[in-house]
């Protein structure tokens, strides 16, 4: 038991950091849907607003010697770098579109929508006990939300989603 004491309070760093990606996601989410509501920005200029920001985060954490950046040929990244803006385009257009608790639902159906992508097109097998693993996980979540809607256009842009996520993943060599 001490054991796992010190080396939870070894990790307090990577705790924290993992709290505060944690809380500035949610944050991020519901300042987006904020807005979207209140005021009816358009969903192209907040992406480029999400970028900018991203951009400054990590120029700053490059000068604070937080990492050191690669040189990369354009022809090596071009793609990774186009799979994540369509990723994050659909991923506002979602927001934009839907109620939160539909938003979070199909956020958390990306990674089955993975499998099954991955299961159809190259042939990758999953243990029974992660398939059961996502199916219950997330029927149990969201079968006590009470906001969840759906529509046509709504699930459409939810599944390029997931799909630029998968090619994002695949381009990054993480599946």
């Amino acid at each position: 038991m001490a054991t796992r004491l010190s080396d939870l309070f070894g990790n307090s760093r990577i705790i924290a950091g993992l709290l505060v990606n944690l809380l500035s996601s949610i944050c991020i989410v519901f300042i987006n849907k904020w807005i979207y509501v209140h005021y009816g920005f358009p969903n192209m200029t907040l992406t480029l607003i999400h970028f900018v920001v991203t951009w400054l985060g990590l120029f700053m954490c490059q000068k604070m010697d937080i990492f050191s950046p690669k040189s990369l040929r354009p022809s090596k990244i071009i793609l990774l770098a186009l799979s994540f803006c369509g990723f994050v385009v659909f991923t506002n257009l979602s927001l934009q579109s839907n109620t939160i608790g539909t938003y979070q639902l199909a956020k958390t159906m990306t990674t089955p929508v993975i499998i099954v992508i991955q299961t159809m097109y190259y042939r990758k097998t999953f243990s029974t006990k992660i398939k059961l693993t996502l199916v219950s996980g997330d029927v149990t979540i969201h079968s006590t939300h009470d906001s969840i809607r759906f529509t046509i256009l709504i699930s459409r842009f939810d599944l390029i989603h997931d799909v630029f996520f998968f090619y994002k993943m695949r381009f990054k060599g993480v599946i």
